[in-house]
């Protein structure tokens, strides 16, 4: 298999570095095809190495130096002063000049999002890159976009993004034809504002396999592959799953030591809530795509830990070697009549 690489900052995330060297030498470990830049505070870096067993990954390993890093916290105006001695931007340069094929970041989402746009720059075609991310579902998973990089899209942003994930699902995931779902208030075409009932018909006109609308209490059931919804809509829709998993998994965890028949029972099932914790698991996923800039950026959970790490690097090689940016650019093209026809829209 060819070689790929891919750069990642160290020094995003809630516990980096030391959960993101941990992640690559997992990832490292059983993955020998994929060189890795590791960029950050050498220092720091090159300490949190030192714990680890890098016997036999020295060649596929570099550290990058960032003299500076941007805060979980910071603001648009605080990071893009310091910006060039960043950790995010010294590894999307990396992307950019062709060194690395994919840049992964659990740090500042709005700092990843607006660094890679000015940066790599945009698909010819896409007007704006959109935020995307797997949720189970009662029958595996689906993808939901945006989930924060727009807040006020236009109907033209919306099909973009039915396009991009469309290609994403079809190429990574291996779904033929996926199910496209508008998120609306309700099921029937004259539902939701006037951004939805505009986007429900162009959606309806288009070659591509579109279910209609979908509502929230349905997200989850598995009835599509693809929803798409403007980033406001998205990031709440996807923070209120993410909190309803963190407390049902306290719930499970309290009932279990409320009585001797509640482990009993625990206990008996303890199989099967593995199997459920796995499914619930943001760190299987690893992270959400940023689709549409000029190169492939993941950004992961700040919270992520090792698991998460390895699972950001695992997707951003599949979409290395499933060349999807190239097919992304390729069905746009296709699509340049209906998109040209929307530019105002």
């Amino acid at each position: 298999m060819e070689p790929v690489a891919v750069a990642i900052d160290a020094m995003g995330g809630d516990h980096a570095p030391a959960v993101v060297v941990k992640g690559v030498m997992e990832f490292l470990s059983k993955n020998p095809d994929t060189r890795i830049y590791l960029v950050g505070k050498k220092r720091e870096i090159r300490r949190e190495l030192r714990r680890l067993s890098v016997s036999g990954m020295e060649d596929r390993l570099s550290v990058v130096n960032a003299h500076d890093q941007i805060s979980m916290r910071e603001q648009l105006l605080s990071y893009w002063r310091k910006r060039e001695r960043t950790s995010i931007q010294q590894a999307l340069e990396l992307v950019r000049k062709g060194t690395a094929q994919a840049m992964i970041s659990a740090g500042n989402t709005g700092a990843v999002m607006a660094l890679a746009k000015n940066n790599l720059g945009m698909l010819e075609g896409i007007g704006r890159p959109a935020l995307a991310t797997l949720i189970p579902t009662a029958k595996g998973k689906t993808m939901l976009m945006d989930v924060g990089a727009n807040v006020d899209s236009r109907p033209r942003h919306l099909v973009e993004f039915a396009l991009m994930g469309k290609v994403f699902m079809q190429t990574v995931h291996g779904v033929s034809n996926p199910r496209i779902a508008l998120m609306s208030i309700g099921e029937e075409e004259g539902k939701g504002n006037e951004l939805i009932k505009r986007t429900y018909g162009i959606l309806k006109s288009m070659d591509i396999n579109f279910v209609g609308n979908i509502e929230g209490r349905e997200a989850y059931l598995g009835e599509s592959d693809l929803i798409v919804t403007d980033g406001f809509t998205g990031n709440i829709t996807l923070k209120v799953a993410e909190g309803v998993v963190d407390v049902m998994m306290a719930l499970i965890q309290s009932e279990t030591r409320s009585s001797l028949q509640s482990r009993l029972g625990v206990f008996l099932l303890k199989r099967s809530l593995r199997r459920l914790r796995r499914r619930l698991d943001y760190a299987e996923i690893g992270g959400a795509l940023l689709l549409g800039v000029n190169g492939i950026v993941v950004i992961g959970h700040g919270r992520s830990n090792a698991k998460a790490v390895a699972s950001a690097i695992d997707l951003s090689v599949r979409m290395i070697r499933e060349r999807v940016e190239e097919r992304i650019a390729s069905e746009i093209r296709g699509m340049r009549n209906i998109l040209e026809e929307l530019s105002y829209a």
